[in-house]
This record gives C-alpha cells, structure tokens and sequence, in this order.
C-alpha cells in the first residue's frame, strides 16, 4: 500500500506525537528529524513497533541531521512537512521570548526543505507561531497557500473545551474559534460561540465568559506552569493531525490557522503580507479559502492590537535576517 509522505522536523514532544497520531491514523508514511542522535530514530521505531496493535501498516523513519544538513536529503518527495523544532516554553516565558533563538533554528530547517522538497505542504508548529511561519515563509517562498501555522485550531479546542467543561455537555456540540495571532492577545472569538446552535451569551453570564476568554488565552501558560520543564504537546500534536489529515483527505475542514494575509483580504485585515490566525479551508491545495470575518468595532480594535503585535516581531525578524 502505497501512503502519502509526511516528514516532521523535531522529534521532540510535539514532532514524536504528531509522528505517532499519524501513524495511528493510517494517513501517511512519517520521516522524523533531529539534532539529538538517535532520537528519531529511537522515536520511530518506537511509534512503529505499536502499529499491529493498531492494524496501521504506516511505516516510520528517523535521521538525525548534522550542522551541514547531513540526512536532509531524506526530505525529498515529501507531500507535507511540519516543522516543530526549537525551544520549548518555560516557566515565566512568554511565546515572544523565544523568538530569535527559534529564528535560527526554524531558518536552518527551512532552507533544507527549500533545498530538497520545496513544493511541499508546510505546517509550523514552532512557537512564536505566527512570526515563524513567517521565517519559513521568507526563506522557502512557497505559493502562500501551501504553508500555514497550528495555532488557531489548539487555541480554538482549548476554548472549546473550556466552554464544554462550564456547561456540563459535549464537546461536540460546542462551536467556537480564536483567531489573532497565537498569543497573550488571541482573540477568543464569542460572538460566534454556540452550543447546539444557542448563542454562548445566551448560556453563560458575560463574567463567566470573561473567565473562560482568559483562561483560553493563558492555556498555554497553564501547562507549562504545571509541567515546569516544558510545554504542552499532547492537544498540539492532535491539532497538526487534524489538518494533515484534512489536506491528505481533502476533507475541507474550515478551522484557524495563521494564513498568509495580503492583497485584497490583507487590507480587509489590515496585515500586508504576513502570517494571523484567521478561519481557512483546508483541502488538498492547502490554505483553499480565507473567509472574512464580520468584525463589531470592540471586535476590531482587539483585532487591530493583536494584528500590530504580530507586525512588530515581523519587523525585528527582518532586521534580524536582513530581509
């Protein structure tokens, strides 16, 4: 049986369970990267030794890279690649305070994927979201509709599961998104909350939405004030799932993610040519729509902030990179 190929770059916590859903899924073939020796590797056979038990014939592969691009080669031929290496959040630590050390290493892995497999799909993963697919971006200069950020759809099931959680109901009933950039100032989006249909003011009062809007925006924050060492990597490495799963599938799922804004829809936004979470359709052509959100002018103006903070770390990228 003859599977899509989807490499992931970073066999840390997140890359290892993105690896191992996808595996679990049947959806592709997974070929894991990392600088630790023996860790892809390790990881893989790992994963892949479970698979009987899961009636998935997904094979997987690890290759540990050099600081020349050693093993990059094994990117080739890949349908998507998702890019989740870097340093992971600490307690105290802000997404934006990873930002240039993540710079460099998300700049490495993508001019080894512009080497060796350039017309890829490419999910980014590595945090602070928004400004690193922005790198990618820069470096590879793929069509704007074939590389996208994560953190829309694991902010928007945070805030559905939180919602879930108050009112005692499924999850499945719950609609809801964020969009903005991946950050302290996401916007949880409530308006277009419901539950079966029923408008979310209409269940809750607006101080125990308040709660649930900060806590979403903090959700991050929360688990890494918990896990001390690290970050969250369970619900990331299910969110990139989900929207492998909707490119591989053509499944057509409309979620969050940060796209590419410009032209006509970055002036609606007010982004020129940059990466903030939005609702997209995603098929086999990657980002196949951007919708335009009806914005109330409280809703704006949090959109208007959250967009300008995403632009002022775009500026110190390109100072940085000198692009």
């Amino acid at each position: 049986m003859s599977l899509p190929k989807v490499s992931v770059i970073g066999a840390g916590q997140v890359g290892s369970m993105v690896a191992e859903h996808i595996a679990i899924k049947e959806l592709a073939d997974v070929y894991l990267f990392d600088v630790v020796d023996g860790a892809a590797k390790g990881k893989s056979l790992d994963i892949m030794e479970g698979m009987p038990h899961w009636k998935s014939d997904s094979t997987l592969e690890g290759y540990t890279v050099g600081p020349n691009g050693e093993n990059y080669e094994n990117l080739k031929g890949s349908d998507i690649i998702v890019i989740t290496a870097g340093m992971a959040r600490k307690p105290g630590m802000s997404r934006d305070d990873l930002l240039y050390k993540n710079v460099d290493i998300v700049k490495s892995a993508a001019e080894n994927v512009k080497k060796y497999s350039p017309n890829s799909m490419i999910i980014v993963v590595t945090n602070p979201m928004d400004i690193m697919t922005y790198t990618a971006y820069k470096i590879i200069k793929p069509e704007g509709n074939k590389i996208m950020g994560m953190g829309g759809t694991l902010d928007s099931g945070r805030f559905r599961t939180f919602v879930a959680k108050e009112l005692g109901v499924s999850v499945e009933d719950v609609t809801a998104f964020v969009v903005g950039g991946h950050g302290d100032d996401m916007i949880p989006f409530v308006r277009y909350c419901s539950v079966g249909g029923i408008p979310l003011s209409d269940l809750l009062p607006k101080e125990k939405i308040d709660q649930i809007v900060a806590r979403t925006r903090n959700g991050g924050g929360e688990i890494v004030s918990y896990l001390k060492t690290g970050s969250a990597y369970f619900a990331p490495g299910i969110s990139v799932t989900v929207m492998v799963e909707s490119i591989i599938k053509n499944r057509k799922r409309v979620i969050t993610a940060p796209a590419l804004l410009h032209g006509e829809l970055g002036k609606y936004y007010g982004v020129d040519g940059f990466f903030v979470g939005v609702p997209v359709k995603i098929g086999k052509n990657g980002v196949e729509e951007i919708y335009k959100l009806n914005f109330l002018p409280e809703e704006r103006k949090l959109w208007d902030i959250s967009a300008s903070h995403v632009k002022e770390n775009v500026d110190k990228v390109n100072a940085y990179l000198h692009i």
